[in-house]
């Protein structure tokens, strides 16, 4: 399997500073205020947020077609909680599934083993992710 990379760069005071996080084509810059505030700019809790996403779609996909059906489009959105210590206490998953021929009671059972077993949902073992998805 391949190693994946990822680089930061932080310059300056924690609250004066800035900095910019890359990887793969992406490349964002972020600030004090975009992280702890509202100011404009990623952070690092929105890139795991995203990978969070990415991996259960696509995990889940993977799980469905083991099991004879042919998703169509999975659609995960990902809300992380940061709170004080700082600490990401909670990621919320809002999924949607679009897959033929599949009962809403079949999709809550794969998509729970899904959750637990993405790789990025192993990896983030200490928060709480919650899991809302319904059929589309």
């Amino acid at each position: 399997m391949p190693v994946r990379n990822a680089q930061a760069v932080w310059n300056g005071t924690l609250r004066e500073g800035s900095g910019a996080m890359k990887y793969g084509a992406y490349e964002g810059k972020y600030t004090f205020a975009s992280r702890f505030e509202n100011g404009e700019g990623t952070n690092p809790e929105e890139l795991v947020g995203a990978a969070n996403a990415g991996c259960f779609s696509m995990f889940l996909s993977a799980m469905l077609t083991k099991e004879g059906f042919k998703p169509i489009k999975i659609a995960t959105t990902a809300k992380v909680h940061i709170e004080d210590g700082p600490t990401i206490t909670t990621i919320e998953l809002d999924s949607t599934a679009d897959v033929p021929d599949l009962t809403d009671a079949k999709l809550q059972e794969i998509a729970a083993v899904a959750k637990a077993n993405c790789p990025v949902s192993k990896a983030l073992a200490s928060v709480n992710i919650k899991l809302n998805i319904k059929l589309v």
